[in-house]
């Protein structure tokens, strides 16, 4: 099937957390303590006395980003105007549900708020990033530790509803993954396309896909695990220690094959693979489902970018339906 170029991809995620930048100082202008919450925050809880430099971060073309300099350390800070705080509270119950797993770096959540003039924030951990893109097999064995530790008692789904880019994810609570993945993950995506392009070719064949899927996960035995739930180039980075760092999640518990999803513009080696099943070994029939997890991110490329990532959608629906003899 056709693969985006990853110039593409990079558009996949717009809001990103790069921290390694040369940054473009702003002119601060002093504000009263109340008329600016993100100073308010960092002069207060963030136990600064001072903040010594506001430089922009690139990057994002949805939120505005900027690293906050002050004499108790680096913040970063990312800003919409136009939004409430729904979609910050996403990200930081993500991130702190990933850093509480103790196991893969993740930039530590502070504060979410709405600024006072309209529109939102998230103050969080800065990160400084190395140049090299580190070890692929610490990254696989991260990765499935962090899937290993991070289980729900609730099922699959998660908290709250959250984004995959700017796509609304639908986390609502289930017992059963396939009917979640069906329903919330694929079916969602199909409505859009629907809806969006009046696509009912790729609609009627996806659903014909949802109501034949189970036989995909005979004999497996599914647990919710915490997943990144966007994990591809853009979002991993390595520190100054070279050990692996994700960010800018769209977390939920699900299926943890699902976070190989966006492996098609992430650049997974062979070493990221096997050291990942190492940890979390390898289940039956993963080979059969690994297209079916991709699906999600080729439908969700085509309704946020357009028709390019129609025929990859569409190629792996087929393929399933052939291999399912529906």
């Amino acid at each position: 099937m056709a693969v985006a170029s990853l110039s593409i991809c990079f558009s996949a995620r717009p809001n990103l957390l790069f921290c390694n930048f040369s940054p473009r100082p702003k002119i601060f202008v002093m504000a009263a303590m109340s008329e600016d919450p993100i100073r308010e925050w960092i002069l207060t809880q963030g136990k600064a006395t001072q903040i010594t430099k506001i430089g922009s971060v690139g990057g994002g073309c949805i939120n505005l980003a900027s690293h906050y300099h002050t004499d108790a350390g680096s913040f970063f800070v990312k800003t919409n105007r136009s939004i409430g705080p729904a979609m910050f509270e996403g990200e930081a119950l993500g991130l702190e549900a990933m850093y509480e797993t103790r196991t893969i770096r993740v930039p530590k959540p502070h504060k979410v708020g709405e600024l006072p003039t309209g529109g939102s924030y998230i103050i969080m951990e800065f990160i400084d990033f190395g140049g090299s893109r580190g070890n692929q097999a610490e990254l696989g064995r991260k990765l499935a530790e962090m899937h290993k530790a991070g289980k729900s008692s609730k099922g699959f789904g998660f908290e709250v509803d959250n984004t995959i880019g700017s796509t609304p994810q639908i986390n609502t609570w289930s017992s059963d993954w396939i009917e979640f993945y069906g329903e919330k993950r694929l079916g969602y995506q199909l409505k859009l396309a629907r809806d969006q392009y009046g696509d009912s070719a790729i609609y009627q064949k996806g659903h014909t896909l949802i109501q034949n899927m189970a036989s995909l996960f005979e004999n497996v035995v599914i647990e919710p695990c915490l997943l990144h739930g966007d994990l591809w180039s853009g979002n991993i980075a390595y520190d100054t220690n070279s050990e692996p760092v994700i960010l800018d999640p769209a977390c939920y518990y699900g299926h943890n094959e699902a976070d190989f999803g966006m492996s098609w513009c992430a650049g997974f080696g062979e070493s990221f693979y096997n050291a990942y099943f190492k940890v979390m070994p390898k289940q039956v029939g993963y080979e059969k489902r690994r297209d079916l997890y991709l699906l999600y991110h080729y439908l969700n490329h085509y309704n946020l970018f357009g028709s390019g990532y129609r025929s990859s959608a569409m190629s792996i629906i087929d393929d399933y339906l052939r291999m399912l003899k529906v």
